[in-house]
């Protein structure tokens, strides 16, 4: 049963929201501002003027001096940390970039959150893994990630446990919602090729368990609100491949089914290496909360591939359109 969270808890406040240029972190800064205004404070680079605006600021994770200027001048009760230079490529080709951005940033954050006592909610991913067996991993399964990225944030995981064995660590999936520049995550990535009419090509056997943003958001306030530590798998209950998602934008949004492409990870190049079925086992999280957190990607069983080429059939009577996608694809269905 998906339940919503419960409107008579609330994160300690005030909360530091970081990331919020990803995916993750801007969807989240939105939902805390708005169920909290005044006092949900996101944090953004230095060098990017994004998100100028009021509750957000300037200061750099990296920095430690700046990070505890900011703890003492707002003196926040609890932290939501979305952060990560998720770039695989870039990762590969600059390991001091991703051990900056996805280790030391979160260093400075659980020092100053264990500073000051407040409550520490770290998201990482389900790319600590490789993927090279049956998926379907469960939380004392060892890490064993194929890239920089992945390293990098088993290397922030452990920062947070050894600093704090009060914080929770949510392990996620790709995460289903807009972006803010409308190129970035899986969504709208694949959406902006299919815009212009130029080829996507997506792998046949990378598997993963992507969530709406809105279910994500919703989640982390119940876990910033209760006692929850360690490391939990956040993950959706579907598990489609690359493609499979690809194909599902594709079909739903009305683009040409001609530019999309499915090849399996051994015919990709050398750099980034690809994981392989990193899908989560969620059940520790289930029996933690009492009920399914997140609705299935896609939420509407019509909208799940059923073979190779499912995103070439068009039945008459079918909405498609780029905006029919975003209500059904970017949006939870609890919103809807």
């Amino acid at each position: 049963m998906l339940r919503l969270a419960n409107p008579d808890t609330h994160p300690p406040l005030p909360l530091l929201i970081t990331g919020i240029t990803g995916v993750v972190g801007y969807h989240a800064l939105r939902y805390f501002q708005s169920r909290y205004p005044g006092q949900a404070i996101g944090i953004r680079q230095e060098d990017d003027p994004r998100l100028s605006e009021a509750g957000v600021v300037a200061c750099n994770a990296e920095d430690a001096d700046a990070v505890a200027r900011l703890f003492d001048r707002i003196g926040f009760a609890s932290v939501l940390d979305c952060a990560g230079n998720c770039a695989l490529k870039p990762c590969e080709l600059n390991r001091a970039i991703a051990w900056r951005l996805n280790v030391e940033g979160v260093q400075n954050l659980v020092a100053q959150s264990v500073r000051l006592g407040a409550r520490m909610v770290h998201l990482s991913v389900d790319l600590v893994f490789s993927g090279r067996e049956h998926g379907n991993y469960v939380e004392e399964d060892p890490t064993d990630p194929v890239t920089v990225y992945g390293k990098s944030m088993v290397a922030g995981e452990q920062a947070v446990l050894e600093a704090d064995d009060r914080a929770c660590i949510l392990r996620i999936s790709l995460p289903m919602g807009t972006s803010l520049n409308g190129h970035a995550g899986a969504i709208d990535w694949i959406s902006s090729r299919f815009k212009k009419s130029r080829p996507a090509t997506l792998y046949t056997d990378e598997v993963r368990t992507p969530t709406y943003t809105d279910c994500l958001n919703q989640l982390c306030e119940t876990v910033l609100a209760d006692s929850l530590c360690g490391i939990y798998h956040a993950g959706g209950p579907r598990a489609p491949s690359l493609y499979q998602i690809a194909q599902v934008i594709n079909r739903v949004g009305g683009y040409d089914p001609d530019c999309l492409f499915g090849i399996p990870r051994d015919h990709a190049g050398p750099i980034p290496p690809r994981a392989g079925n990193v899908t989560m086992n969620c059940q520790k999280l289930i029996g933690a909360l009492g009920y399914q957190p997140f609705a299935a990607w896609p939420a509407d069983d019509r909208w799940v591939p059923t073979h190779r080429h499912w995103h070439r059939e068009r039945p008459g009577d079918e909405p498609r359109s780029p905006e029919f996608l975003g209500k059904v694809l970017a949006v939870g269905p609890a919103r809807t």
